[in-house]
């Protein structure tokens, strides 16, 4: 590669560098306003969690000794495993538990969805880069197939992880949002518990009622807040330091984490559940790394964010050592009179921004679990054009809204919220450490390294998991009964999902049963298209049977859509489509599997008819050409893919298209339609609030002599099809367990999976079909 004339290599580079600083240092200035603020605000409530209660008196010794503790854990936990560790362990650039379990589901097959194709390991983002023919081949990989059951313990202790991490976004604003008003008790002694509660639950609603603006803007906005805040507290921990007992410095030497558990004892091992609290928000660092990167992450927490936290844990030990009897409220305590306000409302600022990023990763997170299969479906909004993994779930907000007011008003007390924050937090933790082992031994196959990485960090997490379990009455059952409440959701759906689509499987139409009926499949052709959606990837599922031996007529041209979610964090919109062909050419029936990722969503942007009509166009053309899907074997019939890029087809379409908006096709639609027709029209456009003005697309066939006569008939068979209209065909299902099924098996399937069913969101509403063009017909499965 030449460089310009005039220009020196090394000068090139040298830009080149400087623009990759620039991005990484704005990305980590992002970070601090999204990921950090849950992190940064530990310092309000870790030494209250920890002393508060305690029997025995509080002397210097064991205040050192606290310091000590939180020290270790933090350069531990946060700074030694995920920072050098867990953040390198990333699914193409996506974080998070989900992340690791999708590693897991393509390099180890441990998915119990069957709807794999050979044609998913063909995406650029399947590939992590390291070979899977080790651990194909690996005695535990022989150990997991041979027991099928330890998949599903697998899926569990994942779906356990996600319930915990939905529980931090129930209890993080609670504890969060009342330490920081909390220091209106300091301020004002005698300002009433219940007034404090109106307040705290005024700042908890406004902030719910704030997420449909995305975390983004807010945050964005809030990176200043958030950073001022950090070097406040670094300011006050120094002086405290230096003002009340320098003294402190000593105990960054481990000798006194031994002090303190020979004068505390017992005390001290239940202290730990509050010790852990300082580590509360390190997971949001590997859930938050796809909107930034890993080492603008590592950057800012090395630099920043580490340096400040410690500073500030020293000084409030520092005061604390020099005044033991301020427990209850010792960080507002040890704030300066002449700068208490302004650290208040900074505070409060950065609590409410804490909270914000925690309750958008668990949006993040529900939306992981529905594009797994383990999730009901909800409404999934976007709130940022620029970030793609910022959205906002109606159902899932009110709902924590609803539970963090309940958590706050009914314990009243940051003691008791941090007792079942810290068991929350510390649980994703050892789920994340196990997790990562799996990933060492089966993705990057170095299972030598895998057994001391777990030995170490599991040994740590699960004694302040053990120390967690005893506040369980004091608090800790909270996470505990919502982890227990969203497993069981998360479960059932999975399950009931899972047997809906093996009988599905299990019961497709005979191929020979349908070329047995003929083009005309037995019914009238009429004109148009009609897409049959199905969840079934390979073959033509019972409904189809269903529909053509009730229905007296059937669409000239039918597409069977599958909308996939496969075990990639995105796919990119040159390989979402995969087209092919069921029965021979004079049936006109294709197969369309649009494939989305688990961080990908379905956007209703009305192009989906347009781009599926050229994608089959551009498969119709390719098929004519490339030997590979010429076959004329019956056989062959289905399960022929070919991926068709979208940007391809936008591009080098074999079709002619114009375009027209809604409002010129009424003018002209409107001359041949009766004054009532046009009135009542105008009053349903009146009425569709939430209408979108839609281009119509036309196609026409281009004048090619060249162009073979059999393929120029398909597609205008095609294009008169689309301007027949389209109707999009679903299946009403009702899924009912057999009656030779046992009592748990009809518990989760006629109760459990039928209440989840229809109080969810309907299937053509989370595919974004529009309800005048939808036919609907009724089946029920028996599984």
């Amino acid at each position: 590669m030449e460089s310009e004339p005039g220009i020196s290599p090394s000068r090139t580079s040298s830009k080149l560098s400087w623009v990759n600083l620039s991005r990484t240092l704005l990305l980590a200035y992002q970070s601090v306003g999204v990921v950090y603020g849950d992190l940064s605000t530990s310092p309000l409530y870790v030494y209250t969690s920890t002393f508060k209660g305690r029997r025995m008196p509080i002397s210097e010794d064991s205040v050192f000794g606290a310091f000590s503790l939180v020290f270790w854990t933090l350069t531990l936990i946060p700074l030694l495993k995920y920072v050098f560790f867990v953040l390198s362990a990333d699914d193409s650039g996506e974080g998070g538990t989900f992340a690791l379990y999708s590693l897991l589901c393509r390099h180890a097959k441990f998915s119990l969805l069957p709807n794999q194709q050979a044609a998913d390991e063909e995406l650029s983002t399947y590939k992590y880069g390291h070979s899977t023919l080790v651990t194909a081949s690996s005695p535990l990989k022989r150990f997991l197939d041979k027991h099928k059951n330890l998949r599903t313990a697998l899926l569990v202790f994942v779906l356990i992880g996600a319930g915990m991490v939905i529980g931090d976004g129930v209890l993080t604003p609670a504890i969060s949002v009342l330490s920081s008003v909390s220091g209106l008790q300091v301020a004002e002694t005698k300002l009433s518990e219940g007034v404090l509660m109106l307040l705290a639950s005024v700042i908890l609603v406004g902030l719910f009622a704030l997420q449909h603006c995305g975390t983004h803007k807010v945050a964005f906005l809030f990176a200043p807040i958030v950073l001022i805040w950090l070097f406040s507290i670094f300011g006050i921990g120094l002086y405290n330091t230096i003002y009340w007992n320098p003294k402190i410095v000593h105990a960054f030497s481990p000798h006194y984490i031994v002090k303190y558990f020979k004068e505390t004892g017992k005390d001290g091992w239940i202290s730990l559940g509050g010790i852990l609290l300082c580590t509360t928000g390190t997971e949001a660092m590997f859930a938050d790394i796809g909107h930034f990167t890993a080492f603008s992450i590592k950057l800012v927490f090395a630099c920043v964010i580490y340096p400040c936290l410690v500073v500030q844990y020293m000084g409030q030990a520092a005061y604390l050592s020099m005044n033991t009897t301020h427990i209850d409220h010792c960080f507002y305590d040890s704030i300066p009179d002449s700068v208490f306000w302004p650290v208040f409302v900074i505070a409060t600022l950065a609590a409410i921004v804490g909270s914000q990023a925690v309750i958008t990763a668990t949006f993040s997170i529900v939306k992981q679990c529905h594009s797994l299969g383990c999730f009901p479906r909800v409404k999934v909004v976007h709130t940022s054009k620029h970030i793609y993994g910022q959205i906002y779930i109606p159902e899932i907000n009110w709902i924590l809204m609803i539970l963090t007011l309940a958590v706050t008003i009914g314990f009243r007390d940051t003691t008791l919220i941090g007792n079942a924050y810290g068991l929350a937090c510390i649980s994703v933790m050892l789920i994340t450490t196990c997790l990562m082992a799996i990933v060492l031994t089966f993705v990057w196959q170095r299972g030598a390294f895998a057994i001391p990485f777990l030995l170490f960090f599991g040994f740590i997490e699960a004694v302040y998991l053990s120390s967690a379990f005893i506040k369980v009455p004091q608090g800790g059952w909270v996470p505990i009964m919502l982890s227990l409440v969203i497993v069981l959701v998360m479960y059932v759906w999975h399950y009931g999902t899972r047997k809906k689509y093996n009988f599905d499987l299990h019961n497709k139409v005979s191929l020979k049963w349908i070329l047995g009926l003929g083009p005309s499949l037995g019914i009238v052709r009429v004109p148009g298209i009609g897409l049959i959606y199905s969840e079934l990837a390979v073959g033509v599922p019972a409904i189809f049977s269903h529909f053509v031996t009730n229905l007296p007529a059937f669409h000239k041209v039918l597409v069977f859509v599958c909308v996939k979610s496969v075990p990639v964090p995105y796919v990119s919109p040159e390989e979402r489509f995969l087209i092919g062909r069921i029965c021979p050419r004079p049936y006109r029936m294709y197969r369309c599997i649009v494939r989305y990722g688990y961080k990908d969503i379905p956007r209703d942007d009305g192009e989906f008819e347009d781009l599926l009509i050229k994608s089959i166009a551009e498969f119709i053309q390719m098929e004519a050409v490339e030997p590979q899907f010429s076959g004329s074997d019956s056989s062959s019939f289905d399960g022929r893919m070919a991926v068709i890029s979208t940007r391809t087809v936008q591009s080098n379409s074999s079709l002619v298209v114009s375009e027209h908006d809604d409002q010129d096709i009424n003018e002209i639609t409107h001359s041949s339609r009766s004054l009532t027709l046009q009135s009542l029209r105008s009053v349903y456009d009146d009425e569709s609030v939430q209408q979108i003005r839609r281009r119509h697309v036309r196609f026409q066939l281009p004048q090619s002599p060249a162009m073979d006569p059999d393929v120029r008939e398909e597609l205008l068979d095609l294009i008169e099809a689309k301007e027949a209209g389209v109707a999009y065909v679903m299946g009403h299902s009702y899924v009912k367990a057999r009656r030779s099924s046992s009592f748990l098996k009809k518990l989760g399937i006629d109760i459990g999976y039928s209440f989840l069913r229809k109080n969810c969101r309907g299937p053509s509403v989370a595919l974004n079909i529009p309800h005048i063009s939808l036919i609907e017909v009724g089946m029920i499965y028996y599984v």
